[in-house]
C-alpha cells in the first residue's frame, strides 16, 4: 500500500498555494515578494487532491485533515488459521 499524506496548505486570496514567509497576521514578511498574503487553508491529500471547502483558520482545517486521513485507513482483516 502506498503512503498517503494529508496536509494543510495555506492559500492566497485567488486560491493558489502560498509558500512565502508570512507574519502571524498572514501578511508577507517581504513586501516585495509579490505575495498577497494568506486567506484560507485547504486540506490536500496526496491521492484525492483538495478535500472539501477551504477553512478561514488553520485550526478549523485540522479536524477535516484528521477525518480525511482516517477515511483512508482500511478495516482490519480477520486472521485465518
Amino acid at each position: 500500500m502506498a503512503r498517503i499524506s494529508v496536509k494543510i496548505a495555506p492559500l492566497h486570496p485567488d486560491g493558489t498555494e502560498c509558500t512565502h514567509a508570512v507574519r502571524s497576521s498572514g501578511k508577507p514578511r517581504d513586501p516585495d515578494s509579490g505575495c498577497a498574503g494568506r486567506r484560507n487553508y485547504a486540506v490536500v491529500c496526496s491521492t484525492c487532491g483538495r478535500v472539501g471547502e477551504p477553512h478561514g483558520l488553520r485550526v478549523l482545517a485540522e479536524p477535516a485533515q484528521s477525518a480525511h486521513r482516517d477515511s483512508h485507513k482500511t478495516a482490519p482483516v480477520p486472521a485465518t488459521r
